[in-house]
């Protein structure tokens, strides 16, 4: 008795050929030269008269043969698809993680949807935006995201001041520069923000979907081991189409 993969393996092969054989079949059933055939014979009308060759063109192509091929091959199909499609309903397996039976008795055909949605799923788990290494984060509950710890910078305002070179005279002013001051006017108190997660919560994340892509490919394994009990259906269908057809 074949096995559900060795039945999957063969599949694939059995429709590429189908379609190429059925293809050539419609290509040939295209050519009314080849479905036309003819016979001409010549008797002149007294035994005096010339004598003409026959002339004979044969039926190269005929309908009923073709639907008879393309019943082979499609019975061939129908077959195996049937032999998959109802092993697959009684194909099912645990996932297990860590020992621990995360999801019991999946159907394999949602092992194969599951796979496929873990790519995706680790595909986008790998291009979450990563908190800034460069910096040290804390949670801020009443923010509900990451947050610095508070630093303090001052602000300083550029105030002018004088510089007597020389006091004033009866005779002359003083002479004064005039010069700027960078003088301390207040404090910034800065706190940075961000949604974005740890490097460490990512690697999490990634872990345990690798493992458990990793646990469903065990079991999409697993199920698709069921012994498969090979179907005949395709007689029936073809015969019910093309009229009555002796199986081969």
């Amino acid at each position: 008795m074949a096995k559900l993969n060795q039945i999957i393996a063969v599949e694939k092969g059995i429709k590429s050929k189908s379609l190429q054989e059925l293809t050539e079949a419609h290509h040939a059933l295209q050519k009314p030269a080849l479905l036309s055939g003819i016979s001409r014979t010549y008797r002149p009308r007294d035994e005096e008269g010339e004598q003409l060759p026959s002339e004979a063109t044969k039926v190269q192509i005929k309908t009923e043969e073709i639907l008879r091929k393309t019943s082979d091959v499609l019975v061939k199909l129908f077959d195996v698809v049937a032999s998959k499609d109802w092993a697959n309903t009684r194909a099912r397996a645990d996932v297990v993680v860590d020992g621990q039976v995360l999801l019991p008795q999946v159907p394999v055909t949602y092992l194969i949807f599951l796979e496929k949605q873990l790519v995706d799923l680790h595909t986008f788990l790998k291009k979450l935006p990563v908190l800034d290494a460069s910096e040290n984060w804390v949670f801020d509950a009443s923010a509900d995201c990451w947050a610095t710890e508070p630093i303090q910078t001052t602000r300083t305002k550029k105030i002018p001041r004088n510089h007597v070179k020389s006091e004033a005279t009866e005779k002359h002013p003083a002479q004064v520069d005039v010069y700027y001051e960078d003088v301390i006017v207040g404090y910034w108190k800065t706190v940075k923000f961000s949604g974005a997660l740890p490097a460490s919560r990512i690697n999490q994340l990634l872990e345990r979907v690798e493992k458990l892509q990793q646990s469903v490919k065990f079991a999409r394994e697993e199920a698709n081991a069921t012994e498969v009990e090979e179907k005949r259906v395709g007689h029936k269908v073809l015969g019910f189409l093309f009229g009555a057809l002796t199986p081969s």
